[in-house]
């Protein structure tokens, strides 16, 4: 056992830890925009679509915003020290087409971080969308599925999602807090703890049908300095040991595994919120898991799901283990401006905001 492992077989604590049943009686979740901030943001995003900026070489002081300053501080101490996300209201988005409406969530986007490369093509903005008819369990991309998602984390220290519209039905979004999960395992299976420090196995391939290779390792818990930290997706887990070369979960790992995923589906762990149209989530990776329920699109576009996705790297000094996360896709801090995909990257907001529709399938 590491020193590392033995500071933090007792309960985490700070603002960290919530429960959804206790979250869901507040509103304090939620930062609703003035009148002057959703002008300042609708002024900023048309002046970005004029430019058509390059997205690989555009920074926050090319889109400065004063009156937003209040929202973008709360936000991000909100994901750094307080409950690890915020989501963000009022936009008028029936008054916006796609490209103003993912104009200005960039903007926002990059005063809260350096936008990331989502996939090996290079894209900066992914969509969440249901155009794929592959089950997940078939396969199926997801963020291209309409299936029920397990709780995961992202590949990024921060995942921001807007809701351009939302499902004819279901599609809620889903939290839990990671410190909350890891005090009810320490609780009820304390021999199963130590193992979340060490290594494990995460497709890589099922993330990004692209990948160079098949899996990467990861704890799944962090501790440094005090500050705790959660990467976990079970079923990416699984589906890695399916793989030559990969070996197969021990027992007790599977067991952590099982319990993992119990506890996030017991009744008040969770927080369920229904996205509208123009919401952003922004969300600490390291802080709380997220899902989804299955959604049913209606027959028209304005009931069909649609999310807008970007993955930030947020350099506050997080202390982190080594090869912490999906450390492959973050190393290189100048990854936005040059990397793979440049010959295939969508680098225009206007193109950037459509949907590559047969990629995934």
């Amino acid at each position: 056992m590491t020193a590392q492992t033995s500071a933090v077989l007792e309960p985490v604590r700070g603002p960290f830890v919530w429960r959804g049943d206790e979250l869901a009686r507040t509103d304090e979740w939620i930062y609703r925009l003035s009148d002057d901030e959703i002008a300042e943001l609708e002024e900023t995003g048309r002046r970005f679509v004029r430019d058509d900026p390059d997205l690989r070489l555009v920074s926050a002081a090319d889109y400065p915003l004063r009156v937003c300053a209040e929202a973008v501080r709360t936000a991000g101490a909100d994901l750094d020290t307080g409950r690890g996300f915020v989501l963000l209201r009022g936009l008028r988005m029936q008054e916006y087409d796609d490209t103003l409406a993912a104009a200005i969530f960039y903007v926002l986007g990059l005063h809260l971080g350096e936008p990331m490369r989502q996939n090996l093509l290079g894209d900066l903005i992914d969509h969440i969308v249901g155009v794929s008819d592959r089950r997940y369990t078939e396969g199926g991309l997801p963020s291209r599925t309409r299936d029920q998602l397990p709780f995961h984390s992202d590949s990024a220290d921060a995942v921001a999602l807007m809701c351009l519209r939302p499902p004819a039905s279901g599609g809620q979004s889903r939290l839990v807090s990671g410190a909350t999960v890891y005090n009810e395992l320490l609780a009820r299976r304390p021999d199963l703890a130590p193992l979340l420090f060490e290594p494990w196995h995460f497709d890589w391939r099922r993330q990004d049908p692209d990948a160079p290779a098949h899996t990467y390792t990861s704890p799944i818990v962090s501790w440094v300095d005090g500050v705790f930290s959660m990467y976990a997706g079970a079923d990416m887990i699984e589906s890695a040991h399916r793989y030559p070369g990969v070996p197969p979960l021990t027992g007790p790992q599977s067991e952590a595994l099982a319990l993992i995923d119990e506890i996030t589906y017991e009744p008040g762990i969770a927080l369920d919120m229904d996205f509208q149209p123009g919401d952003i989530q922004w969300l600490l990776n390291y802080a709380a898991l997220h899902s989804r329920t299955a959604f049913v699109n209606g027959a028209d576009r304005a009931h069909t799901r649609h999310l807008l996705r970007l993955w930030l790297r947020r350099d506050v000094g997080r202390p982190l283990v080594p090869n912490f996360g999906k450390h492959v896709v973050v190393a290189d801090p100048d990854a936005r401006r040059r990397g793979p995909g440049d010959a295939t990257g969508r680098f225009r907001i206007a193109e950037a905001a459509t949907v590559r529709e047969r990629w995934g399938d």
